[in-house]
This record gives structure tokens, sequence and C-alpha cells, in this order.
């Protein structure tokens, strides 16, 4: 079973269909975890329950900091979504489509924190605290009186820069973990899931699913560093907007046809700002 084939199970769920309440869904979640862990098996991983045999996957400090940064982001976004789901708040969408969606996307996001833990086996750290306000600037749950339409469009542009983050990151660490196939394919198999959950969240803030320049399109500055640099238009040393047959692309095209990295510096800082210890 790839780790794409276990996601899409939870994918292919009818989205309107509720579960009871998020602890229903943690009261099954170990059993998911070990899924996640079996998922892992064609791609070498089949022993991660054996924490020796795990602890070779990240031997070189370039892979266990980029898997420890992906189990952070991971972690953030689990806790995110469970407490999204908590809040309420969610039912400002009247349709129920927002509800399943955070619902879909918080079982993914369980998923990849219990991968990357087996995967760092010894090497795992625990969750930071997080202040999802960001020190005050936000109160996506409505826990400080913000009135609930207002906290709702603040869980929508949370979730967007998140999983914005995320894609980037994920692909910026691609070159720490080129000296282990296996780790690498995994680390790929997420970020796809990642770009996918960014889609989604974006679609259903009513944005295109693509960035387009370096617009956050979050109308909230403490965002823009999520998409510094994604107005590149130069790739392989060549300015993708000179081609095109007759007529060349234009700026805008060019960037929303090629998405940039990030490094894991400005991945933790990013994070950094709802971290509280």
């Amino acid at each position: 079973m790839s780790i794409i084939k276990l996601l899409d199970e939870f994918t292919t769920d009818n989205l309107t269909k509720k579960l009871s309440s998020r602890r229903e869904v943690f009261s099954t979640f170990n059993s998911i975890g070990k899924k996640a862990a079996l998922a892992a098996v064609p791609f070498g991983l089949g022993s991660l329950a054996n924490t020796a045999s795990a602890a070779t996957l990240v031997q070189e400090d370039d892979i266990t900091g980029a898997l420890q940064l992906a189990l952070t982001l991971e972690y953030l976004e689990a806790e995110f979504y469970m407490k999204a789901l908590d809040s309420g708040v969610l039912a400002q969408d009247s349709t129920g489509k927002a509800e399943a969606i955070y619902m879909q996307i918080s079982k993914h996001e369980d998923a990849h924190v219990a991968l990357l833990q087996n995967a760092l086996a010894e090497n795992s750290i625990d969750s930071p605290t997080f202040d999802f306000t960001a020190g005050g600037m936000f109160d996506p749950f409505g826990d400080n009186g913000t009135d609930p339409a207002t906290a709702y469009q603040q869980l929508l542009i949370l979730a967007q820069a998140f999983e914005d983050t995320g894609v980037r990151a994920y692909k910026g660490q691609a070159g720490n973990l080129m000296s282990s196939g296996d780790v690498l394919t995994i680390g790929l198999q997420i970020h796809s899931v990642e770009a996918r959950h960014a889609s989604e969240i974006r679609r259903l803030r009513g944005l295109k699913g693509w960035i387009t320049q370096d617009f956050p399109e979050t109308g909230v500055d403490a965002t823009n560093a999520v998409y510094a640099g994604e107005d590149n238009t130069t790739h392989g040393g060549v300015d993708v907007t000179t081609l095109g047959s007759g007529s060349p692309f234009s700026s805008d095209a060019s960037t929303q046809a090629y998405d940039e990295t990030i490094d894991g510096t400005t991945a933790a800082q990013i994070a950094g700002l709802f971290i509280q210890s």
C-alpha cells in the first residue's frame, strides 16, 4: 500500500458525511497511524516499528533536521485543524462544505504526523505548544470574543498560509533528503498531498487554486513571508516569460505555472509565529 493510496482512502470518503465528532476520529486513529507506517513498506521502511532499523534512515544530520522540521509543521497543522473542528466556527458555512473539508484534511495531517514520528524513531520530537492567535494577532477559534464571521475568515486565511508554507517547505527540503531515496520518496508523497490541501483551501476562499506572483491574497501582512519569492520567472536559467508559441507567456501565467521553495530557516520563522514554547 502506498501512502498516496492510504490517503486516498480518506479522500474518497463522502465529503458531505459528518462524523459524530472530532473525538470519534481520535478514538480510531491508532489504527490509522499503524496503516500509515505500513504504507511505507514498499520503500524500505517495513521495519519502522523497530527503532534500530528506523534509525538507519535518519543517520544524516540533514535528513534528521528536514524530517524534524516537517514533523513540526505537521504538528502545527494537525492541532490547528483539530481545534478548528472543535471550535464550532466552521458552522458559519451553512453548506457544511468547510467542515467536511477540514475534517478530511485533519485526517491527512494526523496520518502525516504518525508516519514522520515512526520514520524519525528515537529522533522524533514532541509537539511544541502552539498559540494560533500569534500573540493576539488572530482569534480563529473565537475564544477571545471575535465575532464568528470574522473568526471563520481567519480560520480560512491561516489554513491557506499553513498549507502554502508546507508545500514550499517540503519542496525546499528535497535536497537534504537526496542521500536517502526512501525518505525522499516519502517527503515527495506528503508534499503532493499538502499541495492538494493548499488548492482546496484556496478554492474554499473563492480564490484560484494556484499562487499568482507573490500576492498573499490573505489581506494579512503577517502572511507575506509565505509568498516571498513566488514572483520568480527564471527557471533553469531561462526567463520563462519569453517562451510560448507566437505569444510569450505573461508574468502572471509564468508565476502560476511554477512553484518556489523556501528554506528551513524561513519555514521555521513562519511556524515560529505560532509557537509559544
